[in-house]
């Protein structure tokens, strides 16, 4: 069982994995936290709904119903993502050293990690200030309503993987430190666009929906942080 499997199977019914996904989950820290995250969140739901209701059976049943909903529409937008990764992988492997390499590195990442799209975790502006700061960059406005921060393992190392909402939808920010890279790259898979570029201490990359919400976020991006700290070999 590969990753990919693994996160379907968890999100198509949370409580019941298989002797082969326990077995994977096991052996994967990061399929690991996916199953934590995902428990955690089916508790804090069954929490919600065993708590006393002041106003009477009837509201009590009422809310049951709203709050299960809510968590039916959470599942169902995740299972499209899933399925996202499962239409898009075939498209993103290519050679190690193909020129739009880093940028499809991008949403793969994105993919495999869907629950940074239906989550918010760690919306901490001051972090964000002190993460690009680290990474040789001054935010001097947010490009976004920041949703998820989370420092991800990423090729040869780790990076900070960071989602804002924003007009035209969900962006999705990689800040890869120490990782050389010459030249601007940008590719297209399984329904999302990503753009790959030079910046601060390293390259961040930017995933969206569509070549379009891509640039103008980047647009945003260069507005909104300056990379003059930027170091040169």
């Amino acid at each position: 069982m590969n990753c990919l499997e693994f996160h379907r199977q968890k999100l198509a019914d949370p409580p019941r994995l298989s002797a082969e996904a326990r077995a994977h989950a096991q052996a994967c820290a990061s399929c690991a936290a996916f199953e934590r995250s995902v428990d955690e969140s089916d508790q804090r739901l069954e929490e919600a709904l065993a708590s006393p209701v002041p106003d009477g059976l009837a509201d009590r049943i009422i809310l049951r119903s709203r709050t299960k909903n809510r968590a039916w529409r959470a599942w169902t937008l995740a299972a499209s993502v899933v399925l996202a990764v499962a239409v898009g992988l075939s498209f993103v492997r290519e050679p190690k050293n193909a020129a739009d390499q880093y940028a499809r590195l991008a949403i793969e990442h994105v993919m495999m990690e869907p629950e940074s799209l239906t989550t918010v975790r760690n919306a901490d502006p001051p972090a964000l200030r002190t993460i690009v700061q680290d990474f040789g960059g001054t935010l001097k406005a947010l490009p976004g309503t920041i949703r998820y921060i989370r420092l991800c393992p990423v090729e040869d190392g780790t990076g900070w993987h960071i989602v804002f909402e924003t007009p035209e939808g969900l962006a999705t920010l990689i800040l890869v430190p120490e990782k050389p890279l010459r030249a601007t790259q940008s590719a297209s898979a399984g329904g999302w666009n990503a753009m790959a570029r030079p910046a601060g201490r390293g390259y961040y990359a930017i995933v969206t929906a569509s070549a379009a919400a891509t640039s103008r976020f980047e647009r945003t991006l260069e507005e909104r942080i300056d990379w003059n700290r930027r170091e040169r070999s």
